[in-house]
C-alpha cells in the first residue's frame, strides 16, 4: 500500500498551497484552489461551505487513486476516486490556479500562488505510481 500525503499549509481566499509526500518522504509542492471544507469533516454539506464548480478544492479526506488515461489530457495521470461532489479530479501539472479545476497541481512554489518545473513533477509522480500500481499496490491520498 503506498500512501500520498497532501498537507494543505496556506489556505487563501483564491489558492491553496501544499506539500505532497510519498510515505514520509517530501516529493513537490503543491496548488490547488480555495478550501471550502471549513471544518476539515470531508464533505461541503455544513453552512458556509459550498461548492463552487471549477473553483473549489476537494474536501479533507483519504481517497483511492489509480492511474489511467485522460481523454482530456490525452495521456496517463493519476486520477483521485470516489469523492464526493467531484468527477474526474486528477493531478496534473500546471502554474496558477486557473489550471485545476478542483484538480490537484504539482511542481514547486518559488512565486507567491504559483508553481514551476510542473511537468517534471507531473511525469514523475505519474511515472512512479504507475509502476506501484503494475506491481499491485494499492495507491492512496490522505489529504490533511
Amino acid at each position: 500500500m503506498i500512501n500520498l500525503f497532501l498537507e494543505r499549509l496556506f489556505c487563501k481566499t483564491t489558492y491553496t498551497i501544499g506539500i505532497l509526500s510519498i510515505g514520509d518522504r517530501w516529493f513537490c509542492n503543491t496548488l490547488e484552489d480555495p478550501v471550502r471544507d471549513l471544518n476539515k469533516d470531508g464533505d461541503l454539506d455544513d453552512y458556509g461551505e459550498l461548492k463552487i464548480w471549477g473553483e473549489t478544492a476537494i474536501p479533507y479526506g483519504r481517497y483511492n487513486v489509480v492511474v489511467s488515461y485522460s481523454p482530456k489530457f490525452k495521456r496517463d495521470l493519476p486520477l483521485i476516486l470516489d469523492v464526493k461532489h467531484f468527477v474526474g479530479i486528477r493531478i496534473h501539472r500546471g502554474t496558477t490556479v486557473k489550471d485545476t479545476a478542483g484538480c490537484v497541481l504539482v511542481g514547486i512554489n518559488n512565486v507567491k500562488g504559483k508553481l514551476s518545473n510542473s511537468a517534471y513533477y507531473e511525469k514523475k509522480l505519474t511515472a512512479m505510481l504507475k509502476a506501484y500500481q503494475t506491481a499491485g499496490e494499492k495507491i492512496y491520498i490522505n489529504i490533511i
